[in-house]
Order: C-alpha cells, then sequence, then structure tokens
C-alpha cells in the first residue's frame, strides 16, 4: 500500500476540502467516494480508479468531514483573517482541481449559513475592529476585486461592462504591490448590504464558462483584497494590513472536460499559473536564492504573502469521484508539499505616525501573539494560526451548489 503521505510538518496552513457527491457526479446510492476521512479527523484515505487495492493515505492537522458547515470551516480560520487588523500581510487561497468546490468554499452562496469565507473573513474583521477601536484605534478599510485571465488583470468591480483598462502590477518602496488603474472602493464591514453588492458585482463581471466537468466553471483566478490602515492617536501609532483572499481557477485535462477553442487556451493558461505556483513552493522548500515569483501575474501579485514577511493559508479542494481520483492525488500531493515548507517570520507594518521605520506595539488584544522570539512557522494545529505552527486541513462543502 502506497504511503503514508504526510503533511503533518508544515509552514503554510493549508486545508483541504472534499465535497460531498452531487446530482451530477451520476453516482449511485451506495457509491463509496474514492476519498474517505478517517475517524480520527486529521488523516484520509484515496484509492484511484482501477487500483481499488491500493491506498494512499495522508495526514493533516485536521480533516472536515461532510456534514460540517460553512461556518464551521470559516470558524478554523477566523484568527488568522482577523490578524491582518494588527498589521500583518495576509493570504488566503484555495487549490485544486475544476469542479471541487473551491468557488463554494471561498464565496458561496447568499451572507447567510451557506456563505462562504469571504463574506464571512469581512464579518469577523467587522467584529475585531470593533473591539480595537474600543481600545482607541481608528481604522480605514477598503476593498478591490480582480480576476487574471489568461495573464490578463480584470478589474471586478469596474463600473462598465466594456472598456476595461489595462492593469499593471507596480512595485510600491516597501515591497508591498500596486495593481495600476485598479477600483479599490471604500467598505464599512458590518454593513451587509454593501459587502453583498460587491460580491454580487464581482460575480457578474467574473469570467465563467461550461464544461464537461462542470457546469459553472471560473475560468480566472480571482483575489479578494481588503486594504486597511489603523491609527492610534494616544500611542502615536500606525498600521497597515492587508487579506487576500485568492479562488484559483480550477486546474483541469483537456480529455476529461472536453474543451476546446478559447476554452482550451484558458485551460492551458490556468495549468500553466498553478504549475508556477507549485514552482514558487518547491523553490521555497528547497530554500532556493531564486524563487520563479515573477514567472506569472499571480505569484507576483501575491509575493509578500509568499516570501515569508506575510501570512499564507491553503484551502485544498478535491473530488469524491472515482473519475477525479488521479487529480485528487496530485492536489493532496501538492498541498503535501506545500505542508513542508517553511516560511520566515511574518512582520507587521506598525510605525510611529510619521516615521519610516517599524516597531511599537500591536492592538492590546492580539499583542501577545507575536513577539521578536518567534520561531519559523512550523506545523500545527488551528488553534495559534497567527502564531507558529500552521496546519493542513481537509475540508467538505455541504450544499448542492458546491460544484465549481
Amino acid at each position: 500500500m502506497p504511503g503514508p503521505e504526510s503533511g503533518a510538518r508544515c509552514t503554510t496552513p493549508s486545508r483541504n476540502c472534499v465535497r460531498p457527491f452531487l446530482p451530477g457526479d451520476g453516482a449511485a446510492d451506495g457509491d463509496v467516494p474514492s476519498v474517505q476521512p478517517k475517524a480520527d479527523d486529521v488523516s484520509l484515505k484515496l484509492r484511484l480508479k482501477g487500483e481499488e487495492k491500493k491506498e494512499y493515505s495522508f495526514s493533516f492537522d485536521r480533516v472536515f468531514k461532510p456534514e460540517i458547515t460553512q461556518e464551521e470551516v470559516f470558524s478554523e480560520v477566523s484568527e488568522f483573517v482577523q490578524s491582518a487588523l494588527d498589521g500583518y500581510n495576509v493570504c488566503l487561497f484555495s487549490y485544486g482541481q475544476t469542479g471541487s468546490g473551491k468557488t463554494h468554499t471561498m464565496q458561496g452562496s447568499g451572507l447567510g449559513d451557506m456563505r462562504g469565507i469571504i463574506p464571512g473573513a469581512i464579518e469577523r474583521v467587522g467584529e475585531y475592529k470593533a473591539e480595537l477601536e474600543a481600545q482607541g484605534w481608528k481604522y480605514e478599510m477598503r476593498v478591490s476585486f480582480l480576476e487574471i485571465y489568461n495573464e490578463t488583470i480584470r478589474d471586478l468591480l469596474r463600473d462598465e461592462e466594456i472598456g476595461e483598462k489595462k492593469h499593471e502590477i507596480k512595485v510600491n518602496p516597501d515591497g508591498s504591490r500596486l495593481v495600476t488603474d485598479l477600483s479599490i472602493v471604500p467598505l464599512e464591514p458590518t454593513d451587509k448590504q454593501a459587502v453583498e453588492d460587491v460580491m454580487n458585482k464581482a460575480a457578474k463581471y467574473r469570467t465563467v464558462k461550461s464544461t464537461n466537468m462542470n457546469d459553472v466553471s471560473s475560468r480566472s483566478h480571482s483575489v479578494f483584497t481588503l486594504h486597511l490602515t489603523a491609527v492610534h492617536a494616544e500611542s502615536n501609532q500606525e498600521l497597515k494590513g492587508m487579506l487576500n483572499l485568492c479562488d484559483l481557477a480550477g486546474s483541469e485535462r483537456l480529455k476529461r472536460s472536453g474543451v476546446s477553442g478559447d476554452e482550451a487556451k484558458e485551460a492551458v493558461a490556468i495549468n500553466k499559473s498553478l504549475s508556477a505556483l507549485t514552482s514558487v513552493f518547491v523553490s521555497l522548500g528547497s530554500k532556493s536564492g531564486q524563487v520563479p515569483y515573477r514567472d506569472t501575474k499571480l505569484t507576483w501579485l501575491l509575493q509578500p504573502s509568499l516570501s515569508g514577511d506575510g501570512k499564507t493559508l491553503m484551502f485544498c479542494n478535491v473530488s469524491p469521484t472515482d473519475e477525479s481520483s488521479q487529480e485528487s492525488l496530485s492536489s493532496l500531493r501538492f498541498a503535501s508539499q506545500v505542508n513542508q515548507v517553511e516560511l520566515g517570520r511574518a512582520k507587521k507594518s506598525i510605525s510611529n505616525v510619521g516615521s519610516e521605520s517599524g516597531g511599537g506595539s500591536t492592538p492590546a488584544s492580539r499583542r501577545s501573539s507575536q513577539n521578536s522570539k518567534t520561531p519559523p512557522r512550523r506545523a500545527g494545529s488551528s488553534a495559534s494560526l497567527t502564531s507558529p505552527p500552521v496546519s493542513s486541513r481537509l475540508t467538505q462543502p455541504t450544499s448542492s451548489s458546491a460544484k465549481k
């Protein structure tokens, strides 16, 4: 029996999501999923189609079972998300084949129980913002939403359906990224209608197509970014934080998806950019002096998070179908590989007002979570996502809309 293939030692938190069978899968009553969580909630087994006698075992810090709700999934990352308000560059992204449930995990449906991580994160940010403002911090928050389609950046919050501008990625003196001519709009995170309007507008412009594997297949990577600044007048301190929430396009085999023409070109571009993301983590894992961030727009945009200065968490989504078992194996291996990568110490952006140097204190309720003696981030549980160790998860969207 192959394995075990363990992701137990990780530095990039990573949650792997196995969706349930959906009507379009054609599964019969009693069919056994090719990927099965074990009773311990930290491991799973996978069998390949045609090789039923073989099992591949993977271990993670947490495996979410099919009955787990969207809210329970989000509760595992809420502490990670809110660290953006402490002045950290935070990035969470979903990875997996097309149709594995990534968009359901990230965006969900509406703002109720089936909402995804993005609307849940906005709400949690609003709650934590209120706590910190009671301590004297004053926050300003703005959001942007873009997609990377065939290596072209598109503004998902633009006002017109036509006349899309050309967008380039610029590097600021502090190493942060700026996308030119991108809409960045103010957002009060407690305003549910404003949040819903942002999500609906982005969904309106997101590039999707129908394939043999997915009726609504995202053909681009989307990146939702919360830009925030805060000032504490009494202590004369200022901080800057950023939260990137990325819904990656799914990898696919052309033979299975049945696409041709422009859709085939899209698939090639998607697979190429995902391979580049893999190369970045391979280089980081080997501590190479040359990390290929510039190979794609996605990795170049996310370099501040992936390079070690920020905090990065990955969801790895897999399908339960036998036909997808080979892609599931590849995705789980990638998740385990990412888990081996040790990032540097996360750095918060906080300084005295009017000063260019960092330092000072973080908001009081989080002050003890990071200090100068914090070691490089390593594997662990979700109980300490804002400091080492970090983790791997397997989650399972539980709605008929779970397929991406």
